[in-house]
């Protein structure tokens, strides 16, 4: 596929500035909504948003998009990319994601796995809550810190390839 289809693709599934601007939750940005450098497509721009909303989207589990949007707009990069890289966590993403963060963040902490507990019991949760949060979170910060610069830096690259590559075709 080439690189024009899959941007074209993603442009058209990221949310609009109308969309955002629309969101009850997302009213208080409105006057800054408005500067054209938070809705353009350069090589910064999405990479930051790309960055801020794994970061986000990993490490807090609710108000992800509103989240996003707020930094993207402290940070000054693209909203609508920085909005749709929070759904990095969703319903399937969630249990591999927690799960992994979970084991790297014990592995981090020296915690041991805590004994085994039953999901189906509400009491053996809140029990083992206070064992598994210390880790969970470790891992989580560990994860989304990796995955923001790991993008950063891979789609910053990615772009100048694509600009050297077409400027080396004679494209614009």
């Amino acid at each position: 596929m080439p690189m024009s289809s899959l941007m074209q693709r993603l442009r058209a599934k990221v949310p609009s500035r109308e969309e955002l601007e629309a969101n009850r939750w997302l009213s208080v940005l409105a006057p800054y909504l408005a500067d054209t450098k938070l809705w353009h497509w350069s090589r910064r721009g999405v990479a930051a948003g790309v960055a801020i909303g794994l970061f986000i989207g990993l490490l807090i589990p609710v108000a992800q998009m509103l989240l996003a949007a707020v930094a993207a707009v402290v940070l000054r990069a693209n909203i609508p990319v920085a909005a749709a890289a929070t759904f990095i966590t969703n319903p399937l993403t969630v249990p591999p994601i927690y799960y992994a963060a979970y084991h790297l963040g014990a592995w981090a902490t020296g915690t041991p796995a805590p004994v085994a507990f039953s999901l189906a019991d509400p009491s053996s949760i809140w029990e083992n809550l206070g064992t598994i949060g210390l880790p969970l979170f470790t891992g989580l910060g560990i994860t989304a810190a990796f995955a923001a610069l790991a993008s950063y830096l891979l789609i910053s690259q990615a772009w100048i390839w694509r600009i050297s590559a077409k400027r080396r075709l004679g494209r614009p």
